[in-house]
């Protein structure tokens, strides 16, 4: 199953879902897809979807796919990796008003130098991207949260011992 997840800013993503569904029409994309579609007002015809999930569905459908589509936002993206789920970034464009700036394209670009993702940068080939991620071994993401926090500890230790 693949779960599309498109954050809760006040920004649509049009684009990813009519092509999503379109491919699905063409018989490109086959999988059981479900969307949480966020601030889009496109509806789409050939697969599930729900605008806003609360956390408790939101966990079931991260914990049911296999793949997760999002956008090129961090907060997705290292989630669904915590989650040792196969990612597919789309990033969100200001030429479409998807955001206010390109930022998302380099932030997808650091997450595939570190082999972690696929990128999509063409929504008309997501299929073919779906196909690739599900033949590749992505490296284990490793948060570094629990790193941080030892040295935190340690700094003010230090501090407080002078």
């Amino acid at each position: 199953m693949i779960f599309i997840t498109l954050g809760s800013q006040m920004f649509q993503f049009n684009r990813l879902l009519k092509a999503i569904d379109q491919q699905i029409g063409e018989g490109k994309i086959t999988d059981e897809i479900f969307a949480q579609t966020g601030y889009s007002d496109y509806t789409p015809v050939n697969y599930k979807y729900k605008h806003f999930l609360d956390r408790p569905e939101f966990e079931k459908m991260l914990e049911k796919a296999d793949i997760i589509i999002t956008h090129g936002g961090t907060g997705a993206i290292v989630g669904a990796l915590k989650k040792n789920k196969k990612v597919i970034a789309v990033a969100r464009l200001a030429k479409y008003d998807e955001h206010v700036d390109d930022h998302q394209l380099q932030l997808i670009k650091q997450f595939m130098n570190s082999d972690l993702i696929c990128g999509c940068k063409n929504c008309d080939e997501l299929y073919k991207v779906i196909e690739t991620a599900k033949n590749t071994e992505f490296t284990r993401y490793v948060s570094n949260t629990e790193r941080i926090i030892r040295d935190i500890d340690s700094f003010v230790e230090d501090v407080f011992s002078e």
